[in-house]
């Protein structure tokens, strides 16, 4: 390592900037590849950051008790989460206060317009107004500009005094109810991305049910004894709620956390995912049916599916799994409630699951990229780059090119890496990296694996096996021969290896091994010659020669007919029936030649 490398290493150590790393007077790829890493760790830093907040909140905001307070922190914390100028939020008008039917501004952080903090929106105007109506998140990076919103003049007299260019606006719900609207926005242009969308929403299902409990606290202080019970069963749900963020706090997987919500609500727990696979369970339930969670997720609450209960699991408007209760065919309201929560934190818990997957997933499909456009710039530093991730790229590894029918080569990739230590998408083509073995096997099962798992026919090319990156990178260009071959044949769907497909094979090949295809071909002629002093391998080659024609052959051959017909007999036995048919005929004769070309 030259003292250049090794100052860039300090200084990522040290948390350097991309600006300090670029003045370091090394090798320009070791600079882009510190800047990369940079990158990656300041990316990867912000997103911990943002589920750590979002973390923080949720405790915070469970152990809240009062509404203003409750309120407060929800917009200063949404504030914090999107790192917007300005948060506030709207809590709809009471349905029986004479149909009001509008959304009015409840409290506010970062706002300066006095005008803007006392803005009230009628169910439909605006941006708040819109998604106050509709129960789904909007977000624009222009409102002033935006013509899907309904403008009026108070609204964008306010707004324009608050200076609000970029605005995200997402529901706060209860079940099937929408109680306001939390929102996130800057006095600037600004894309919001479908992370921060979700990110939002999954806080505001939290603040949802922190205004709720500090409503029902507030009712519950005034009220006589004969709401006790409902005290008791909310303090229920906040402990259960509490008790369960905390266990996706401390690191929890998705069986844990069934195991825990089927021990507060005293049943058989299944968290699945939207296609119905298990991702955890507790006890031998069933999963919920597929019209069930559509029902769910229409009303936003659970619902009765037979004899178990089903929830939808959201973050928004995005359906990320499902939760079943099974053994309670009887829910009383209170643990009905304590369901749907579980369903919030199981859905906190997903996005972590998935965040992680989709940083895991990009860092190895960066590697195969690397791997296989430019193996021999830095191999040292891509052997240290599969060895963090668990990859030891200098043992042998079979190569693997897959093709879909179907043309899904993220569902292809991500049921292939299941099967290897490494995949990814290179060149507009999956590639997987196996554990030594026979390829050709190995090429079948997979394709007949994936084939059935993905409901279309999944072709494989194989080859190796092969270690250190430049081997893995040759093979991984043969793999490729041999699956374009396996598609020009038509044999979609199956798998093979180079030696698998005879000639074709032994021509694609860049490691092609002449003398083994040659005994593989002719070897029971040549032993056959060999041990009883015939010239069967000289008669093949006659009848070649003569297309066939005996009488031609007999006199290449200086033999009478009969000796021809009799040889042919005893070729036949020994190669098969078949030895004259198109494709047999066309190895023999190649092999014949490469036969003769090697002696």
């Amino acid at each position: 390592m030259t003292d250049s490398e090794h100052r860039l290493l300090e200084l990522l150590s040290a948390g350097a900037s991309s600006d300090e790393l670029a003045r370091v007077p090394a090798d320009g790829a070791a600079v882009r590849l510190a800047m990369d890493i940079r990158r990656t760790l300041d990316a990867r830093s912000r997103r911990e950051a943002e589920l750590a907040a979002l973390f923080d909140t949720a405790s915070d905001l469970a152990r809240l008790r009062d509404l203003d307070a409750v309120l407060r922190s929800i917009v200063r914390r949404a504030r914090m989460l999107l790192r917007v100028d300005v948060s506030y939020l709207s809590l709809n008008d009471d349905l029986h206060d004479e149909a009001r039917g509008g959304t009015h501004m409840r409290v506010t952080d970062g706002s300066a317009s006095a005008l803007f903090q006392q803005l009230r929106l009628g169910m439909g105007e605006g941006l708040g107004g819109l998604v106050a109506q509709t129960a789904r998140p909007y977000a624009t990076a222009n409102y002033p500009a935006d013509p899907r919103f309904e403008h009026t003049g108070p609204i964008d007299r306010a707004v324009g005094d608050e200076g609000l260019i970029a605005i995200l606006g997402v529901p706060l719900a209860l079940g099937e109810q929408v109680i306001g609207v939390l929102y996130a926005s800057d006095r600037r242009t600004r894309e919001f991305s479908p992370d921060e969308v979700a990110l939002l929403s999954s806080f505001a299902d939290h603040a949802a049910i922190a205004i709720d409990n500090a409503r029902a606290l507030a009712e519950l202080a005034t009220a006589g004894a004969t709401i006790r019970a409902h005290h008791e069963s909310l303090a229920r749900a906040q402990d259960a709620h509490d008790r369960l963020t905390e266990l996706v706090l401390g690191g929890a997987d998705v069986r844990q956390v069934a195991e825990a919500v089927a021990a507060v609500l005293g049943g058989g727990i299944v968290v699945h995912d939207p296609d119905g696979a298990a991702l955890g369970r507790s006890g031998s339930g069933p999963v919920g049916s597929p019209e069930a969670i559509a029902a769910s997720r229409a009303a936003g609450r659970a619902v009765a599916d037979g004899d178990a209960w089903v929830c939808a699991v959201l973050a928004g408007p995005e359906l990320l799994g499902g939760i079943t209760l099974s053994g309670r065919p009887e829910l009383s309201d209170a643990d009905r409630r304590l369901f749907e929560r579980a369903g919030v934190v199981t859905a906190l818990l997903l996005l972590l699951r998935r965040s992680a997957a989709e940083a895991e997933d990009r860092v190895r499909g960066e590697l195969v990229a690397d791997l296989l456009t430019v193996p021999a710039r830095d191999p040292a530093a891509l052997i240290d780059r599969g060895r963090r991730l668990g990859v030891a790229l200098t043992s042998p590894h079979l190569v693997l090119a897959l093709h879909a029918g179907d043309g899904s080569r993220a569902r292809l990739a991500s049921s292939a890496a299941r099967r290897g230590v490494l995949a990814g998408v290179h060149a507009e083509q999956v590639v997987l990296l196996a554990e030594d073995g026979e390829p050709g096997a190995v090429a079948r099962t997979l394709a007949s694996e994936l084939s059935a798992e993905l409901g279309a026919p999944v072709t494989v090319g194989a080859a190796g096996p092969a270690s250190g990156p430049a081997a893995l990178a040759a093979g991984h260009a043969e793999a490729a021969r041999c699956l374009r071959a396996l598609l020009t044949l038509g044999r979609t769907g199956h798998g093979a290896a180079s030696a698998d497909l005879g000639f074709v094979g032994l021509v694609l090949g860049d490691r092609a091994d002449v003398p083994e295809f040659v005994r593989t071909t002719l070897g029971p002629v040549l032993d056959y010659d060999e041990a009883r002093g015939t010239e069967l391998l000289r008669t093949l080659r006659a009848y070649f020669a003569c297309a066939g024609n005996l009488t031609r052959a007999k006199d290449e051959l200086h033999v009478h007919v009969n000796t021809v017909a009799q040889r042919l007999e005893r070729i036949s036995a020994l190669l098969g029936e078949d030895w004259q048919a198109p494709d047999r005929s066309l190895e023999l004769q190649l092999a014949l030649r490469l036969q003769r070309l090697a002696n």
